[in-house]
């Protein structure tokens, strides 16, 4: 008896990109055409070669996933705790520009 692989697939709607970063740090990086986005806790680096292809047209060259660990933080002097979070930061070739801001 053999078995079939078994593969997980995302529904056709679903999307690896939340949002693009506007801090300052993501804002000056545009300059040497780096460009960085949240993304989903699913994502690698082969979902959003293809989703960057598919939704802005050009093809990056090189892509840098992060994963920021969530902040123990002072709130009213109560603990709290600000989520952590999956970014990637995705390069592209000289002349290639995402307009995200």
């Amino acid at each position: 008896m053999t078995k079939t692989p078994t593969t997980t697939t995302v529904s056709a709607k679903a999307t690896y990109i939340k949002k693009p970063r506007s801090t300052e740090k993501a804002i000056i990086a545009t300059d040497k055409n780096k460009y960085v986005f949240e993304v989903d806790k699913r994502a690698n680096k082969d979902n959003l070669r293809q989703e960057i292809l598919k939704t802005y047209k050009v093809s990056p060259t090189k892509i840098n996933i992060v994963n920021t660990p969530d902040k123990v933080v002072m709130r009213k002097g109560r603990p709290g705790k600000i989520s952590g979070f999956k970014k990637a930061i995705v390069t592209l070739k000289k002349g290639d520009k995402i307009d995200v801001i």
